[in-house]
C-alpha cells in the first residue's frame, strides 16, 4: 500500500459530498490530477472531466466513478434548536438514530449527533420499529432556534462523522467507500497511463456526480465526452459475510479481485477483452451475471447517442450505504492494473458491434 496512493484516497474518501454538494471531493480530483493529464475541466453539472490525447483517430475510451456519496439535507429546525432532515440518496433509516454526524454550513463543520430515546422509555411493542425519517433529529447541542440559525441554514448537506480505518491487513472501513473509491481508481489509471506514456485510445476519466439521486452526473458528462467505449467503475455487493444470500448475490469475495459484470448492460465484444486481459496480465478477477439494468453509470453511458461499448467494473464491498463499508486495498490495485493494461489493448481495429 503506497503511502501516497493512501494519502489520496483517504482525502478523497474524507472530504463531504452528498450528491449535489460534490465540490469538496471534486477539489481534491483536480488537484490530484491537474499535473497528469493534458486538460481538465468541471462541466456545469459539476462531472470533472479529465483527458489524456491518445494516438489520431484512437477509439475514445471514458472510464467513471462516481463521487458523490448518500447523506442529508437539514429541511427545519424547530424551537428548541434541533434539526430536522430528510436521506439524500438510499439511506436505512434503522441505523441512523445514535449516530455522530457533521453538518456541512457556510461557516464550517458543525457536530451533531441524531437523538433517540433510551430503550428504559420504549415499549416493548415499539422497540423493533423503525423511527421515520421525518420523526428524527440532530442535535447540535443548542438551546433553541435562535442560536441553531446562527450556525446551520435550511438546506446545508450532513455526513456520517466517520473516516477511513485500517482493520486487518489491507481491509478497509469508512463511510462513502460508494463511490469515491471509483473515483479514486479512475484518478490512478489516469496517473499509471501518463507514468508508462503507453496509451492506444483517447482517454477521458471522468468523476461523474449526482450518482445516487439518478445517475444524473453521468448521463451529461457521457453526453459531452460522446465515447465509443464506457466504463463504469463502481462497488459491488459482496457476499463473504453471515446471512448473504449467494442464490441471489453469487459469490463476491474480498480480496479476490475486481468484479467483471456481465449481462444486457455490458457489450459482450468488451466483456471477453476485459477478461482475456485479466487472464494474460495474471490479474485476479471475479464474474458477476446482472440480467437486468446494473443500476451503475453504465447504464446511462450505454444509451448515449447511438449506443456506447460498455462495461462494469466493480470492487467488492460489504455493508453498502451503511458508515461502516468494508473492501479491500487489493482489489483497488488489480482494478488499476486491469483498466491501464486495456487502455494500452483497444485501437482502432477493434469492432465491438456484437455478432
Amino acid at each position: 500500500m503506497n503511502k501516497q496512493d493512501f494519502k489520496f484516497f483517504k482525502e478523497l474518501i474524507e472530504a463531504p459530498s452528498p450528491s449535489g454538494v460534490e465540490q469538496p471531493a471534486q477539489r481534491v480530483i483536480r488537484k490530484a490530477l491537474t499535473d497528469v493529464v493534458d486538460d481538465i475541466r468541471t462541466d456545469v453539472m459539476g462531472n470533472v472531466i479529465a483527458h489524456i490525447e491518445g494516438p489520431a483517430g484512437a477509439p475514445r475510451l471514458m472510464l467513471a466513478g462516481h463521487c458523490d456519496e448518500i447523506g442529508f439535507m437539514v429541511k427545519y429546525v424547530d424551537d428548541q434548536g434541533y434539526l430536522f432532515f430528510a436521506p439524500i440518496g438510499g439511506v436505512d433509516a434503522h441505523l441512523v438514530p445514535g449516530q455522530r454526524v457533521t453538518v456541512h454550513t457556510s461557516g464550517g463543520p458543525v457536530l451533531g449527533v441524531v437523538g433517540k430515546r433510551p430503550i428504559h422509555q420504549i415499549e416493548p411493542k415499539d422497540r423493533d420499529k423503525v423511527v421515520p425519517f421525518k420523526s428524527q433529529f440532530i442535535d447540535i447541542g443548542c438551546t433553541d432556534k435562535a442560536e441553531a440559525v446562527k450556525l446551520v441554514s435550511i438546506g446545508d448537506p450532513v455526513t456520517f462523522n466517520v473516516g477511513v480505518e485500517r482493520l486487518q491487513g489491507t481491509r478497509l472501513t469508512s463511510r462513502a467507500l460508494d463511490d469515491k473509491m471509483g473515483a479514486f481508481i479512475v484518478a490512478q489509471v489516469l496517473r499509471e497511463v501518463r507514468r508508462n506514456d503507453s496509451l492506444s485510445v483517447d482517454l477521458y476519466g471522468v468523476s461523474t456526480v449526482q450518482e445516487e439521486v439518478g445517475l444524473r452526473g453521468g448521463a451529461t458528462s457521457a453526453y459531452g465526452v460522446q465515447p465509443d467505449l464506457g466504463i463504469a467503475v463502481e462497488v459491488g455487493f459482496a457476499s463473504d459475510y453471515p446471512g448473504a444470500d449467494h442464490k441471489d448475490l453469487g459469490e463476491v469475495c474480498l480480496g479476490k479481485g475486481p468484479v467483471i459484470a456481465r449481462g444486457p448492460n455490458i457489450n459482450p465484444v468488451l466483456f471477453d477483452l476485459l477478461m482475456t486481459t485479466a487472464e494474460e496480465e495474471n490479474i485476479p478477477c471475479q464474474v458477476m451475471g446482472i440480467p437486468r439494468a446494473t443500476g451503475t453509470d453504465a447504464n446511462v453511458m450505454q444509451l448515449v447517442h447511438g449506443g456506447v461499448a460498455t462495461a462494469l467494473i466493480s470492487i467488492p464491498l460489504r455493508y453498502m450505504h451503511t458508515p461502516v463499508e468494508v473492501l479491500d486495498w487489493t482489489d483497488l490495485e488489480g482494478a488499476v492494473k486491469l483498466l491501464s493494461a486495456l487502455c494500452n489493448r483497444i485501437t482502432g481495429k477493434h469492432t465491438f458491434v456484437p455478432s
